[in-house]
C-alpha cells in the first residue's frame, strides 16, 4: 500500500513480467489468466470501494493512495489502465520464460502495475503448477500404457488419472481453479466445481466426467456383516451394460473382500454387465494394487496381450486413490511393469497430491518489475542480482518468441523478428477494463496435449 510513494519522482510507466524460475520439472504449462480477469478484473472501481479500502488500509497502518484511486474512477470510469500480455493458456514451456507482462497505460497510474502482483501471481501459479504436475502424471502413465497396453493410449488416457482433490481445497475458488487446471489434461474428476469454472470462464459445455462410486459410508452403514449385501446393490443399482461403476472395498479386509466377497457374486457381476472397479483405500499404495490386482485375477482370470502383459476381464478393474502423488505414481507403476501387469488393469485417483501439495516454490514463480519509462519517454532496465545469485531477474521490455523446432526464447521487445509482431507469443489479454482475447477450454486442451 505505500509503494505508491516509493518509486522515483519521474515515473510514468512500470513494466513487470511473471514467469516460473525452475523448481522440481523443467517445462510449465500456462493456465489461469482468463479466470482471474474474468473474475476480478472487468467489474470497475466505484467510490464505495475507494471508502470501504481507505478504511481497512489507515486502520491497519499504511498510507493509502486515495488520490490515485479516485483518478482511475474519475477519467477511467473505473476501469484499471493496464495492459496484461500473456502466451496462450496451455501453453507448454521451459521454465525461465515469461509467461505475463503486465504494464500501466496512463502513466499517472504507474503504481498500478506492482499493486496487483499478489493477486496476479497467486491466480497464475496455482492452476499453472496443477496444470504441469497433472501433465506430468500424464507422460508417465502414457509411457506406462505404451509398454504395457495394446490399446492406443489416446482412446484410454483421459480417464486414468481422476481429480479426487475437491475435499482438500483450502476453498470451493482453489477446488475450481486446480479441478480446471487438471482437466486440460484429463477428462475424468470428481471436482464439480471445476465443471462450473470451465463451462462459465472458458465455454466448455461439460469438461469433464465421472461414474457412480460408493464411499465408506454407503458401504459401513450396512454393517460389517453386510459387506457382501452392500457390494451386490452396488452391482444391482448401478451394473449394466456399457456402465461404469466403482465401490470401495477396503472397509474391513481388502483382502477378503477380493479372494472371498466378490468372487462370491461374480456370477452377478457378469450378468448385470457393465464394468466392476474395485477401490482399496488402505495400506502400501505402492504395493497394495499390485496385490488387488493379482488376486483379482486368480479368482477372475486374465488374459495375456501381444506385448506379454497380463490384463483382467473387461468386466472388472481397479482404482488406485490412496497416496497417489508424483513421487508414488511412478514407482506404481514400475511395480507393475515388474509383475507383468498392464496398465489397462488400474487407473488412479489423485487428491491433496494434485490440488493441494503444490505451493509457489514447486515451479519457483514470482513476478517482478523489469523496466520503468521515465517522464521524458526513455525506458530504463530495471532488475535484481542479488549477490547469492539464483534469483537474478530479467531487464527491460520484454517479448517472447516460439520457434517451430520447439525452441522458446524471451527477449528484449525492441529487437523482436521484425518478420511480424505476430512472432510475439506474449499477446494482449486485458487492456484498460476488457477482456480483449478470449480463450476456449478445448483450444486450451489442444496446446497442452502431449
Amino acid at each position: 500500500m505505500s509503494q505508491y510513494l516509493q518509486y522515483p519522482k519521474d515515473t510514468a510507466y512500470i513494466s513487470s513480467y511473471i514467469e516460473a524460475r525452475g523448481g522440481e520439472y523443467s517445462t510449465t504449462v500456462f493456465f489461469g489468466l482468463q479466470a482471474f480477469i474474468s473474475e476480478y478484473l472487468l467489474e470497475p472501481i466505484t467510490m464505495a470501494d475507494i471508502d470501504f479500502a481507505e478504511d481497512i488500509i489507515l486502520a491497519h497502518g499504511e498510507p493509502f493512495n486515495r488520490e490515485g484511486w479516485e483518478y482511475i474512477v474519475r477519467e477511467h470510469g473505473g476501469k484499471l489502465p493496464l495492459r496484461i500480455q500473456a502466451v496462450p493458456e496451455g501453453s507448454v514451456m521451459p521454465t525461465r520464460i515469461a509467461q505475463v507482462q503486465v504494464v500501466n497505460t496512463d502513466p499517472k497510474c504507474f503504481w498500478l502495475t506492482s499493486y496487483i502482483e499478489t493477486a496476479l501471481l497467486r491466480a497464475i501459479w496455482y492452476p499453472s503448477t496443477v496444470a504441469t504436475v497433472s501433465r506430468q502424471m500424464k507422460k508417465y502413465i502414457a509411457l506406462g500404457l505404451e509398454k504395457t497396453s495394446d490399446i492406443p493410449v489416446e482412446d484410454q488416457i483421459g480417464f486414468k488419472l481422476h481429480d479426487f482433490g475437491a475435499r482438500g481445497a483450502t476453498s470451493q475458488e482453489a477446488a475450481m481453479l486446480g479441478g480446471m487446471a487438471h482437466l486440460v489434461n484429463f477428462l475424468g474428476t470428481d471436482t464439480a466445481e471445476a465443471l462450473i469454472g470451465a463451462k462459465y470462464l472458458y465455454g466448455e459445455t461439460i469438461a469433464g466426467f465421472s461414474i457412480p462410486a460408493s464411499e465408506h459410508s454407503t458401504i459401513t452403514s450396512w454393517g460389517k456383516d453386510g459387506e457382501i449385501e452392500a457390494f451386490e446393490n452396488m452391482v444391482e443399482t448401478f451394473g449394466g451394460e456399457g456402465k461404469i461403476y466403482a465401490c470401495v472395498s477396503d472397509s474391513y479386509n481388502i483382502y477378503k473382500a477380493v479372494d472371498e466377497l466378490w468372487p462370491s457374486i461374480k456370477d452377478k457381476i457378469i450378468e448385470k454387465g457393465g464394468t466392476l472397479v474395485v477401490r482399496p483405500d488402505s495400506g502400501d499404495p505402492l504395493t497394495v494394487p499390485i496385490e488387488v490386482i493379482e488376486r483379482l485375477m486368480d479368482k477372475f482370470g486374465y488374459t495375456v496381450n501381444s506385448k506379454g502383459f497380463r490384463v483382467l476381464p473387461e468386466y472388472i478393474r481397479v482404482i488406485q486413490g490412496d497416496g497417489i502423488n508424483a513421487q508414488s505414481l511412478p514407482k506404481i507403476i514400475d511395480n507393475l511393469i515388474e509383475s507383468g501387469l498392464s496398465l489397462d488393469n488400474i487407473a488412479f485417483g489423485m487428491g491433496g497430491g494434485l490440488l493441494q501439495n503444490v505451493n509457489r516454490d514447486t515451479l519457483k514463480y514470482a513476478m517482478k518489475a523489469s523496466a520503468r519509462m521515465d517522464t521524458n519517454g526513455v525506458w530504463h532496465d530495471v532488475y535484481k542480482d542479488p549477490v547469492h545469485g539464483g534469483k537474478t531477474s530479467k531487464k527491460g521490455r520484454l517479448a517472447v518468441q516460439h520457434y517451430p523446432r520447439g525452441a522458446w526464447v524471451t527477449m528484449p521487445e525492441d529487437i523482436l523478428d521484425s518478420r511480424s509482431e505476430q512472432n510475439n507469443m506474449l499477446q494482449d489479454v486485458f487492456v484498460n477494463g476488457d477482456l480483449v482475447r478470449i480463450e476456449k477450454f478445448s483450444a486450451i486442451r489442444k496446446r497442452a496435449e502431449l
